[in-house]
Order: structure tokens, then C-alpha cells, then sequence
């Protein structure tokens, strides 16, 4: 990429207007498909660029600029002002929600102290001219967590953000890269940064000597936005005359062929080992005589070993289980995915809106009435997923996640013999609704009992709003 024309904007020199993003979360929440919805917020992010060719030419490829001339485009994420409620009503801790950093003279520092990071404390960092991190901002702001909870679906992978608070005329890290498609989305004031091609190295961190010139330099205003693929170097710092407040929201890591890869080629090989004696015989006895560094090249046997192992690599491939790697991928997935933010129809058509309650020293509705009738759905398309492990099924899902990563282990139940076709027919007929009574099981007891513990669980919802008694 020339670098001129890396610093060519997607749009330039008139004011790109957009919804309030208040209004468009409404309105999306009117979408009765969920990756539809996860769609049109990702057009609204990239917008006005095409969704097509944002995928066809730039995604993974080449570092993008979207100029906007509009610091209102994302109004509504975030702000200085949010930052500063959460410091003051939730347990922000050092370290672990939040980084003190500053990069002077060439030198990346930390300034962690212990404890939680109160305002009196984390002001006065700023004073003094360090950057701030918020490193799990989903955990704070229902808005940015409802934000990434919608983009996940339409990436397939964990959408996750940091929040960068800089002081004007400061710089808060070193050159570097990430193993992240990133969206650096300038919220308040002005960032300037360079990007520079990647370097395949082992170090992350660079020093500006080792990096050269940038294949892009730009300030963003407040909202624009910046993309830059994973392995592409860069930094940010903050001009004299203004602070910069930006969110970075980041996906698809570790969502690579060669991710997949890990996962396939240890069970392949396992397979391979248990079904194929010639994945059994022994190693050469005088093996480690003529292989290694430190033997040479010219022994004829060195040639011999290497091509049969690669002959044994190659008949590996018929053992690999490739639907079952993919499956503890997408296992992954569910476990880094955030819960949903539900929707007004999803909170009130679903268990969350149960009338159960205590009175009279009596619980009252506990029952809910489904008959075969009923309209049953999963709440979001990607909310659940079968998964096998060794004869028996279970269901994966995402409603009882935390929105801190990993805080929970994955939630999974075991399904019946008798609900693995239903279950499986109810995931291929999203978005549509379908009666309990068309569920594939054998008796209506059958078809009721799955779909109260769906229910129960919060994965469904109805069409209309059950009876409860």
C-alpha cells in the first residue's frame, strides 16, 4: 500500500449524518431476526462504506479511515462524564478493570497501584499526564454492552472493548501490534496515529527506530473511525491543544484456520493412533543418530525419515474430525460471548417476566400453561448449541454468562434422547416461531416437558405472553 494512498479517507469533506445511537438501538430491537440485527448496527459502525465491499476489500487486507465531519455520529457509547460515574458507584480495581500507563523517552511504563481505583487517585494519574484503560467497559455501561452483545453474532467470534482516556499532549503506549480486526472509534476530542505494515516477530512491542515510516498517519476527530487488521503496528498520541477519549472494539481472535487447526489435528492424530498400527510402530532405533541440527544434511536417511513422517501427515487428514473441532470452537465461542441484552418483547414474552411471585406466605403463579399451540422460538440465533460429548448431547447457551470474561465456566445441560431432534428443529427454525405441538417427539408430554425447561432456563420465548397459575 502506497502511502498516499493509505491516507486517502473512505469519505471526506461533507458531514456524514447516521441515527442517534439510542435511536437505532430501538430500533433494532423491532428487528425480529437477531443476525439481521447484528447487520445493520455493523453497517451503522462502517457506515456510509458498503457492507460488501467493507468484506470484499478491506476486512483482514489493509488499514481503513472513515471520515465522518460529524463528532456526534457516536454520541451515546460512551463519554468522559460515564467514565467518571463508574469510577464513583461501581468497584473499579486497579489492574484489573483499569491500567495507569505512560510512554516517555522511548519507555512504556505501568503505574498499577493496589486496591480500587477511586476518583481522587485516578485523577490524579490523569493530572500528571498518564493514560487510562478501561479494560472491560461491557462490564460497566449497559449500552456498550449491549452494542457488543449484538455485534458477536454477526462475527462469530467475542466482540470485546477497551476504553483509552489521554491526556492532551501525551502518549500512553509504545509501538506495537494486536491479534485483533480492530475498530478504533474516536469518541471526544483529536488522536494522532500511525500505522505502520506488519513485522512477524515474536516481540509485540517495538521502538520506533525498528519500525520506519507509517503506511498511514492521520488525527481522528471525534466520529471517525479507524480499522486496522491484526499484525499491523501502530500508535497513538494526543495532540497539545486536546484530550482524546476513544473506544476500541475488537473481534475475531484467535479465529484463525490454524486456531482450528489446534483444535483438529491433536484429535485426528489421537484417532489415527487408535485405528492405524502404522501410527503405532516405533521410531528407527538409530533415529536420533542421523536427525537434528546437529547431524548433516547429506545423510541419506535424514531424506528417507522426513519423507515418510510427511507421508503419515498427509494420510493424517482422513482422520481428522473436523465437525467435532468445529464444535469445540464454537464452545469456545459461547463461553467468551456476552449474555443478551433483551429486547422490551424478548423481557416480556419470556421468563423474565414470569408473574411467580410470594404472597400470602403462598408462591403464586408457578406454573406456566404451554400447549401444543403454543409459539415457542430461542431467543437470539446464536444463543445455543448441541454439542456431543461421548454419547451424550448437550445443550451450550450464552444467557447465564457474565459480562466480566470467564467469570463463569460455560453453562451447558444434558438433553434427553428423546429432545435432541426437537432441540435441533427448534435452532434451524429461528427466527420463526413454531408450536410446541410440531416439535419432533414422540408424545406431547415429551414436547411440553422440553419446551418448560427451555422456558425455565430462559433460551425461549413465545409468541404471546404465557398464562401462569
Amino acid at each position: 500500500m502506497k502511502p498516499n494512498e493509505a491516507e486517502r479517507p473512505l469519505r471526506s469533506g461533507r458531514q456524514v449524518e447516521g441515527p442517534a445511537l439510542h435511536t437505532l438501538l430501538t430500533d433494532l430491537a423491532k428487528v425480529h431476526n437477531s443476525r439481521e440485527r447484528a447487520g445493520k448496527l455493523f453497517e451503522w459502525l462502517i457506515h456510509p462504506v458498503p457492507l460488501q465491499s467493507f468484506f470484499r476489500d478491506i476486512w483482514e487486507k489493509k488499514p481503513a479511515l472513515i471520515r465522518r465531519h460529524n463528532p456526534e455520529y457516536y454520541k451515546g457509547l460512551f463519554s468522559t462524564a460515564e467514565f467518571d460515574r463508574i469510577l464513583r458507584d461501581d468497584d473499579v480495581q486497579f489492574g484489573v478493570n483499569l491500567d495507569v500507563t505512560s510512554y516517555r523517552n522511548g519507555k512504556r511504563e505501568t503505574h498499577n497501584p493496589p486496591g480500587r481505583a477511586l476518583p481522587f487517585t485516578v485523577w490524579d494519574f490523569y493530572k500528571n499526564g498518564c493514560s487510562l484503560r478501561l479494560l472491560n467497559p461491557q462490564a460497566f455501561s449497559i449500552t456498550v454492552w449491549n452494542v457488543l452483545s449484538i455485534l458477536q453474532e454477526h462475527f462469530g467470534s467475542m466482540a470485546g472493548a477497551n476504553v483509552y482516556l489521554t491526556p492532551a499532549g501525551t502518549q500512553g503506549f509504545a509501538p506495537h501490534y494486536d491479534d485483533i480486526e480492530a475498530f478504533i472509534i474516536q469518541l471526544e476530542g483529536r488522536k494522532h496515529w500511525r500505522v505502520y505494515n506488519p513485522r512477524y516477530t515474536a516481540d509485540s512491542n517495538f521502538s520506533q527506530s525498528e519500525i520506519g515510516e507509517p503506511s498511514l498517519e492521520v488525527v481522528l476527530e471525534a466520529g471517525d473511525l479507524l480499522y486496522f487488521p491484526r499484525g499491523f503496528i501502530h500508535q497513538g498520541d494526543c495532540l497539545p491543544d486536546a484530550h482524546s477519549l476513544h473506544i476500541t472494539i475488537s473481534s475475531y481472535q484467535k479465529n484463525s484456520w490454524g486456531d482450528l487447526l489446534q483444535k483438529l489435528v491433536p484429535a485426528a492424530l489421537e484417532m489415527a493412533m487408535e485405528e492405524d498400527i502404522e501410527f503405532r510402530q516405533g521410531l528407527p532405533l538409530d533415529y536420533l543418530t542421523y536427525m537434528g541440527v546437529q547431524n548433516s544434511d547429506k545423510d541419506s536417511r535424514k531424506a528417507q525419515f522426513t519423507e515418510h513422517l510427511l507421508s503419515l501427515m498427509k494420510k493424517l487428514a482422513k482422520y481428522a474430525p473436523v465437525d467435532a473441532a468445529v464444535d469445540q470452537k464454537a464452545k469456545e465461542f459461547l463461553h467468551d460471548c456476552l449474555p443478551p441484552v433483551l429486547t422490551p418483547e424478548e423481557q416480556a414474552s419470556s421468563v423474565y417476566s414470569a408473574p411467580t411471585r410470594i404472597e400470602d406466605g403462598k408462591a403464586r403463579d408457578v406454573t406456566a400453561h404451554i400447549k401444543p399451540e403454543t409459539k415457542i422460538r430461542l431467543l437470539r440465533d446464536g444463543i445455543a448449541r448441541l454439542c456431543s460429548e461421548g454419547d451424550a448431547v448437550f445443550l451450550c447457551h450464552t444467557v447465564d454468562n457474565s459480562r466480566v470474561y470467564h467469570k463463569e465456566e460455560l453453562k451447558s445441560f444434558e438433553v434427553l434422547p428423546e429432545h435432541t431432534d426437537a432441540m435441533e428443529f427448534l435452532i434451524h427454525s429461528y427466527p420463526d416461531f413454531v408450536s410446541v405441538g410440531s416439535l419432533p417427539c414422540d408424545s406431547f408430554k415429551e414436547k411440553a416437558s422440553l419446551a418448560e425447561l427451555l422456558f425455565e432456563r430462559g433460551l425461549i420465548h413465545t409468541c404471546e405472553p404465557l398464562l401462569f397459575s
